[in-house]
């Protein structure tokens, strides 16, 4: 298992903090967490590092954020994690420091099992996956637009129906954003690279809302961004 970055250590403090206090009961729900200054200067790490344990938190629906001031600003709590959710962080934070091979593979098998279960079922609700991709078509920073990307194969995840894919693929978002941003400083053109993706983003979608067999295009997605961006193991 490769060495975590001090960012990827960082993050995790963060979040094994945040959780160890939900699932102990320190911090109920409807109750506020400390400031991000002042979570940051009690573990001894960034403010970016407490906002990404913030971030994810937020998107598995622990705490949600309000900038301001005032009694509705800052971190609440509006559940506490138990069984599968709080696995699911756990989850999260070991995600970082998998080889990037076996994320990569696990993915694959993930999403493999995702359009294969919308294909079968094209009436699922798209809905929320159809809003991300409109919001992909924004001028986007390449970390803004790559947040987005991840967002959306968990919104697919989500779609397929099946709770398990779901939480797995949510449980991989981390790692997979941070291997994603990571390749995108390698690749030459970004912006015939956002075009790229935004366009078999598209024909998935579309593929799965007609009920054809998307498997072969969400492959092809997957393994010409790790290979453009050298994320495939003897590519540069």
């Amino acid at each position: 298992m490769p060495e975590l970055s001090a960012t990827q250590r960082a993050w995790r403090t963060v979040l094994e903090r945040i959780e160890a206090s939900l699932l102990d009961g320190e911090v109920k729900p409807g109750e506020r967490l400390p400031s991000e200054r002042d979570l940051a200067a009690d573990l001894g790490v960034s403010r970016s590092s407490v906002r990404e344990a913030l971030r994810v938190l937020e998107v598995m629906g622990l705490i949600r954020t309000a900038t301001g001031s005032g009694p509705q600003a800052g971190a609440i709590v509006t559940a506490v994690p138990s069984g599968g959710m709080s696995t699911l962080l756990r989850l999260q934070i070991a995600a970082q420091g998998f080889p990037l091979g076996d994320v990569l593979d696990t993915r694959l098998a993930l999403e493999d099992a995702v359009v294969t279960r919308l294909s079968a079922a094209p009436e699922r609700d798209l809905s929320a996956v159809r809003a991300t991709l409109q919001a992909m078509d924004s001028d986007l920073t390449p970390r803004e637009f790559l947040a987005l990307d991840a967002e959306l194969h968990v919104a697919l995840a989500h779609a397929s129906g099946n709770t398990v894919l779901a939480a797995m693929m949510a449980g991989l978002r981390t790692a997979i954003e941070s291997y994603v941003l990571a390749g995108a400083e390698r690749i030459g053109d970004w912006d015939a690279m956002a075009a790229r993706l935004r366009a078999e983003h598209h024909a998935i979608v579309d593929a799965v809302a007609r009920g054809d067999d998307a498997r072969a295009l969400v492959h092809a997605h997957i393994t010409g961004y790790s290979a453009a961006a050298g994320l495939l193991p003897g590519a540069h």
